[in-house]
């Protein structure tokens, strides 16, 4: 018995002694380069208990509870000795970035405490001034601080970048074909498989490690981009152990609560981003001749098989609901034993997100120039004004994996999205029959869409240095499959003549079913090689790697018709689309006797496969020549080759995995970095980049969106002047090929504060637009073309100040701002000026050039906040503004679309409350500022071709840390 006690009494002691010890985990990195430090030996002062470094430059050590001393020291660096550190048995302490400078003679130790050492701001200011690009970002406690629920929502935070739809990155002014998203290094598709930029509102921002933006090419970066590319570093190993609970909501009185919101009935499974199969099309529908009244086939076949098709053919008026989120994520890390001091750690992540949108005052217009020369002002073709309801479901799930040594981490994340957007929409249609190419009619029209997208990700990766810390080997494997269906999309539209209701194939159009499928495989991999050596007793860096992607795409659309095999009588059904198909309509009953027909030729010119490979190398050093002057220089080489199956309407051009482009290319790049102070940089830069077609764009699809009823045209379609018989379009479409310059001075202050002013221009041979084809006079056609060579100039400023210099208690308080003024050219084409030439108003003078399209003449961020972390507040307004862009180039009978400055004011509070809580509350578009894209022509009033009010949305966010 008296063994037994001791027993108890040696375990319960045991445990008395572990529940009074704690964990000290942190980062060590050096001072000028921000470059994490191995083998950095930490110690606790008056204990034998020391641990070093690992290759991230982390550390953990466990200690007795309550205050401690740390000393840190290193080979050829100062000691650190951070004070006052609190070991607490209830949570794990973190020392973030704690910072070594190189030593020199007769300097003595650095003593800091541990509150100064607290936040990342400073690690991403220090990668900034020492980055070989120029570089911007946001560090994993900017996010956390300021509440920030998506990546969006965060990277608009970052001075220069704008954010269009809450989701796509815009940097200086250059849309997405100049711009590029990665995560972890690695090209990934978006939810939208033809955009460069990836949908940044589906990552949850507490898994967010940084985001960086490199506004320059550097050889080991793909060379895809000129605007800028944005890396999201995802966590691999949390510090502390981490339950996070956030649930949001947001409210636009505009959308929300209103009962006239359109929506209509889909499957069981629409709210979590995928349709059940309610939406499937019937496999009669594939046959050669599917069942009709001339196929062959018996009246009760046809009747059969016509219902199987989901008789809804337009929305219906419901009460809207708020927009609501909630996202869960966890993570931790463990320490095994070994050696080698080996750490498994590991994230995992659910988010959804569900939103209501409606717009009550939608115009969607076509129009054209008048004929006479003396009449300015446009007239249109084509105005449809009504109504749009939409839900969008996004459903997003991330797993990660981690193992560490000190020379080694190996990582597996997957991550899978799934995003569902049911839209249902009721316009008035007025078509002129005066206009060009236009028949003339009155239509009420009634469109259904559902839009179903997923994405799965999974990136494996390795990070491996050796014992002599001069060579580090970083290798990555990440295969994604993507898709992309729109099942049956529905557009039904009553033509109305006096006294007669009915469908008219040669005015509104009969009612039509279409079903998109696209598959795509994405297989990206890299490996790359550090040579760490000193030059001019100064640290260098020879990199060199290769890459390979692989990308395969099947895409295909089918259409079908509704035609009446008896006379129209629609007198009965008060004109109410969704009786056009109750049984009493269909075929073999009369009136109307409705049938199907297929719009599918065989071959399908509407499907095509398509396939690219872009294998990479490159070399590139980094080395200080003096003691100020660094320079980088690198080239890379990019091997690309484009496959193609598809053939054209006509048939006569048939391609079998063709070679449409093959393309073997150099991409130098030089940078130079002239260190004034050490504080300050004077940057300049060359560099060769390059923009590549999509998939979409080199087919020969003809993709037609139903609620504007406009084509997309593949620009391998070639076209000839309706007049003359000239070839105005070949069909070719090329890459665009880029020179960059760059030339920066950047002042770095104290606090993440910052000054710079920069000045760059680019040019661009055989730059792709979307052109409106004015070949094509009776329907609303665009087509990706090169257009003539294009030069960019242009400045930029950026500050970050905060207020301390009008008074010390002011110091939480800063303001910041970037502003960017580009003028951009492109020298027109032989045929676009003489298209214009043609259409040329009294009193015109046409130039010879035009702006470039996507390109706005001036960007303005700017904001002042309030940061306080010893109050746990963050708070800011931010207002955005771009200047006009050309949307769509015109020409000929047909003016510019030009998207009109949207002026966005935000407002967002973040507040900490305690150890566990988080409130964040926010107002977006506060002016309610309208989106508009307009025609513009000489001397004309502007005209819609596509309007709408977003109206102003407040939300209220709580998250909660177990």
């Amino acid at each position: 018995m008296r063994k037994q006690f001791f027993l108890v009494c040696l375990l319960l002691s045991a445990f008395f002694v572990n529940a009074q010890k704690g964990i000290i985990r942190g980062t060590v990195i050096d001072d000028v380069s921000g470059e994490s430090l191995r083998g950095v030996t930490v110690a606790i002062t008056g204990t034998s208990l020391t641990t070093t470094t690992d290759l991230d430059g982390s550390f953990s050590i466990t200690a007795d509870t309550g205050k401690v001393t740390l000393e840190l020291s290193y080979v050829s660096y100062q000691n650190l000795t951070v004070e006052d550190v609190q070991v607490s048995s209830k949570d794990v302490t973190i020392l973030n970035n704690l910072r070594l400078s190189r030593a020199a003679s007769q300097l003595e130790a650095v003593v800091v405490t541990a509150r100064q050492v607290r936040t990342s701001e400073a690690a991403i200011h220090t990668a900034k001034r020492r980055s070989p690009a120029m570089m911007d970002g946001i560090s994993a406690d900017k996010i956390r601080l300021a509440g920030d629920a998506t990546a969006g929502a965060a990277v608009k935070r970052v001075t220069g970048v704008s954010v269009e739809d809450g989701k796509y990155v815009y940097i200086r002014g250059l849309g997405d074909r100049y711009s590029k998203t990665t995560l972890n290094g690695m090209d990934i598709p978006g939810l939208d498989p033809d955009r460069n930029s990836l949908q940044l509102d589906i990552f949850p921002s507490g898994l967010i490690d940084n985001m960086m933006i490199s506004k320059n090419f550097i050889a080991e970066l793909p060379a895809d981009f000129t605007g800028g590319a944005m890396n999201i570093e995802i966590k691999d190993f949390p510090q502390r152990k981490t339950l996070n609970a956030s649930l949001g909501i947001s409210v636009n009185p505009r959308m929300h609560f209103n009962p006239d919101y359109l929506k209509y009935k889909g499957g069981s499974t629409d709210f979590l981003g995928f349709d059940d199969g309610t939406r499937a099309l019937p496999d009669a529908a594939r046959l050669a001749r599917i069942p009709s009244p001339t196929s062959g086939h018996a009246p009760n076949q046809v009747n059969a098989f016509l219902k199987q098709f989901d008789p809804t053919l337009a929305g219906t008026r419901s009460t809207s609901l708020f927009d609501y989120d909630f996202s869960l994520s966890a993570g931790n890390q463990f320490s095994l034993k070994g050696k080698k001091n080996p750490k498994l750690g590991y994230v995992f992540s659910v988010s959804y997100k569900n939103s209501y949108t409606y717009y009550r005052d939608l115009i969607y217009g076509e129009y054209q120039k008048y004929l006479e020369p003396s009449q300015n002002e446009l007239r249109y073709a084509t105005l449809q004004e009504g109504q749009l309801g939409e839900r969008n479901s996004l459903l997003g799930l991330l797993a990660g994996v981690a193992y560490k040594t000190n020379l080694s981490k190996i990582r597996l994340t997957a991550t899978h999205l799934q995003n569902g957007i049911s839209k249902a929409a009721k316009f008035d249609i007025q078509n002129d029959g005066q206009a060009v190419g236009q028949s003339g009619y009155i239509a009420k029209s009634d469109n259904l869409e559902y839009s179903q997208r997923s994405l799965t990700n999974v990136l494996l990766h390795g990070d491996h240095q050796f014992k002599n810390r001069d060579w580090e080997l970083d290798w990555r494997i990440s295969p994604t499959y993507s898709i992309s269906n729109d099942p049956d999309i529905r557009r039904t539209a009553f033509t109305y003549d006096p006294g007669r209701t009915w469908f008219s194939a040669g005015a509104g159009g009969n009612p039509s079913r279409i079903w998109r499928y696209l598959n795509e495989v994405n297989i990206a991999s890299r490996v790359d090689l550090t040579k760490k050596y000193e030059f001019n007793n100064q640290a260098a860096k020879l990199k060199f790697g290769l890459g390979h992607l692989y990308k395969n795409r099947e895409y295909e659309i089918l259409a079908y018709n509704l035609q009446f095999f008896s006379p129209q009588d629609w007198s009965g059904i008060s004109y109410d689309p969704n009786q056009v198909m109750n049984p009493e309509n269909l075929y073999p009953n009369s009136p109307n006797g409705a049938y199907l027909i297929s719009g599918n030729r065989t071959p399908n010119p509407n499907e095509y496969q398509s396939n690219a490979m872009n294998t990479a190398a490159y070399i590139s050093n980094e080395m200080s020549v003096t003691d100020k002057l660094k320079t980088i220089v690198g080239i890379r080489a990019e091997q690309y080759t484009q496959r193609h199956t598809g053939r054209n309407n006509q048939g006569t051009i048939s391609l079998d995995n063709e070679k449409v482009l093959n393309t073997l290319n150099f991409f130098p790049t030089v940078n130079l970095i002239y260190a004034i102070r050490s504080n300050q940089n004077l940057r300049v830069s060359y560099a060769r980049t390059i923009a590549r077609p999509s998939f979409k764009e080199m087919s020969f699809a003809q993709i037609l969106d139903p609620i504007t009823n406009r084509f997309f045209n593949g620009s391998m379609l070639p076209y000839n002047d309706p007049t003359t018989g000239e070839v105005t379009w070949n069909g070719k479409l090329v890459e665009t090929d880029i020179n960059n310059f760059d030339i920066r001075w950047e002042k770095f202050m104290p606090s993440a504060q910052i000054f710079s002013v920069s000045a760059f221009a680019k040019t661009f041979a055989n730059p792709i637009e979307m052109v409106r084809i004015y070949e094509q006079q009776t329907s609303a056609e665009y087509q990706a073309r090169n257009v003539g060579d294009g030069l960019l100039v242009g400045g930029e400023v950026e500050f970050r100040k905060t207020l301390d210099f009008i008074a010390e208690n002011l110091r939480s308080f800063s303001i910041n701002g970037n502003f960017t003024y580009v003028m951009s050219r492109i020298d027109m084409t032989d045929v676009e000026y003489e298209a214009r030439e043609r259409y040329k108003k009294d009193g015109e003078a046409l130039k010879s050039y035009r702006p470039m399209a996507g390109q706005a003449p001036y960007v303005i961020n700017a904001g002042i906040g309030y940061n306080n972390p010893d109050k746990g507040i963050d708070a800011g307004l931010f207002y955005n503004v771009k200047g006009p862009v050309l949307w769509i180039v015109g020409g000929s009978l047909f003016p510019d679309v030009y998207q009109k400055p949207f002026n966005s004011l935000n407002l967002t509070f973040a507040k900490t409350l305690g150890d566990h809580f988080a409130i964040d509350v926010k107002a977006s578009n506060i002016l309610n500022a309208k989106m508009q894209k307009v025609f513009k022509s000489y001397e004309a009033a502007d005209q819609p071709f596509e309007t709408y009010t977003p109206g102003t949305a407040f939300g209220l966010g709580v998250s909660y840390k177990f």
